[in-house]
């Protein structure tokens, strides 16, 4: 049994006082088990771990101190030396339901989870906090992936305790990762139906609906969460999300400044409203909140393409170079950041920056076709030919006989007198797609004169030539 609070304090207080003085007092087990967990429940091992042992040297049979070893033993990944004294205690207390707990707890942690539930299943008959192990139970279920026996035994958690919010979460995540939407809805009704002030399932049921695409169901969820607790943000935030499929941006962006005065500013909020204000055309209002955006949050790339693009829209260019650069000194490997500066310095005509960009894209990992094609053109517009051959070469390991690619290899090719292979392409991408001929009249207008280019191209268009 527990002691009460003003004596645990006390013995919490003796016991630093001792560390500190190296004098040695007393302490009997029940205050040892108490000065233990506390210290295990705000982080602090080394004092547990001293209190452990401090504990076993007064008190060498107490088994309740000799889980907590245990305890220490799988935390320091002694799981050999944890497993020997837990058989110990078996031979001493086979009814003793936290010895199953701690055996389950050492077989999960080599991944054997069907023998850590066969263990589990062992507490559970002993325990009379079926509650805990049956969450136990669900959590070695998840790491099976079988997501159909955790989502019952997580229901079994709140049959016992309908406020175990951690339990309903689970349950819901299982329901989800099934995709069993409806199933959700079905139960979280049930539940609702014991419980009718419950935020948590009313905002979860919410979030089904969102996701089943029933905005106007999800929207009513939501309000009943807020009456249940009107000061749950992530209500509000998700109100705010089912206003804005609604088109509803005023509601929306009311909703969303709601949770900037219940807590600290998220940037989640500050850019969904300044997202608001640019539906409602409020373009000044939209971006003062995108700057508040990135100064909450500098890494969030999504408010840094909003003010980029903002200015690109005005055509301020030399602002949006501005911002394209502190978001790259923010975060240099953001592939959008790349892609947005490669365009801005084209609009500036920074072109060989711009080709750096592009590389600098495909360099971490971008295979968008658009980003092969823009660096292929600045290439051939300086007129680093080869380069440009070689970047090409690289595409078409993401894009076979792609018309776009082809044109512009045989133009290449032509250019560089390599006409066999100029031929080669000119006569795929003919056969791939006529009409993207245009390419090489635009970027090879020489080519495009040629005698064999145009006998090529007129073979094409008439087969019987």
């Amino acid at each position: 049994m527990g002691r009460p609070g003003e004596q645990s304090n006390v013995s919490l207080k003796r016991f630093e006082s001792m560390l500190k003085t190296n004098d040695v007092y007393f302490f009997d087990s029940e205050e040892f088990e108490e000065i233990i967990h506390h210290y295990l429940e705000i982080g602090k091992i080394a004092l547990a771990k001293k209190a452990t042992k401090l504990g076993l040297e007064q008190h060498p049979s107490a088994s309740s101190l000799r889980l907590f070893q245990v305890e220490m033993f799988i935390f320091e990944d002694k799981l050999e030396e944890a497993e020997t004294l837990l058989e110990e205690l078996q031979l001493l207390e086979q009814s003793n339901e936290e010895i199953y707990i701690q055996k389950a707890n050492i077989s999960s942690r080599k991944d054997n989870h069907k023998e850590a539930i066969a263990y589990l299943e062992q507490a559970l008959a002993l325990t009379n906090d079926q509650a805990d192990v049956l969450s136990l139970i669900g959590m070695e279920y998840l790491f099976l992936d079988d997501y159909k026996n955790a989502k019952q035994q997580f229901i079994k958690c709140l049959e016992f305790d309908d406020q175990d919010y951690s339990a309903l979460y689970n349950v819901i995540y299982c329901f989800d990762y099934l995709q069993e939407n409806e199933a959700a809805i079905e139960y979280l009704n049930d539940f609702l139906d014991k419980n009718p002030y419950s935020e948590v399932a009313w905002h979860q049921i919410g979030k089904q609906y969102y996701y089943l695409k029933d905005y106007k169901k999800a929207l009513a969820a939501f309000d009943f969460a807020i009456i249940s607790d009107d000061g749950f943000i992530g209500a509000y935030l998700e109100k705010g999300k089912t206003q804005q499929k609604l088109k509803n941006y005023a509601g929306a962006i009311e909703s969303y400044t709601v949770t900037l005065g219940l807590d600290d500013p998220t940037s989640f909020a500050l850019l969904r409203i300044g997202k608001c204000y640019e539906k409602l055309g409020e373009m000044e209002l939209s971006l003062q909140f995108y700057l508040k955006c990135v100064e909450e949050d500098g890494l969030l790339d999504k408010a840094w393409i909003a003010i980029t693009d903002y200015y690109f829209r005005k055509k301020d260019f030399q602002k949006c170079f501005y911002y394209i650069e502190k978001a790259l000194n923010v975060d240099s490997e953001n592939v959008l950041y790349w892609k947005r500066y490669a365009a801005i310095c084209k609009k500036l005509n920074l072109l060989e920056e711009a080709e750096h960009a592009y590389r600098r894209s495909l360099e971490l990992g971008d295979t968008d076709i658009d980003t092969w094609i823009g660096r292929t053109d600045l290439l051939i517009h300086i007129g680093e030919f080869k380069a440009a051959v070689e970047n090409l070469t690289q595409a078409t390991e993401y894009y076979a006989s792609h018309p776009e690619i082809e044109y512009r290899l045989a133009g290449l090719y032509f250019h560089l007198n390599e006409q066999s292979k100029g031929r080669f392409y000119l006569n795929n991408a003919l056969r791939t797609d006529p009409e993207y001929k245009i390419i090489l009249e635009e970027l090879f207008p020489i080519v495009y004169q040629n005698q064999l280019v145009k006998q090529l191209i007129s073979k094409h268009q008439n087969p019987s030539l």
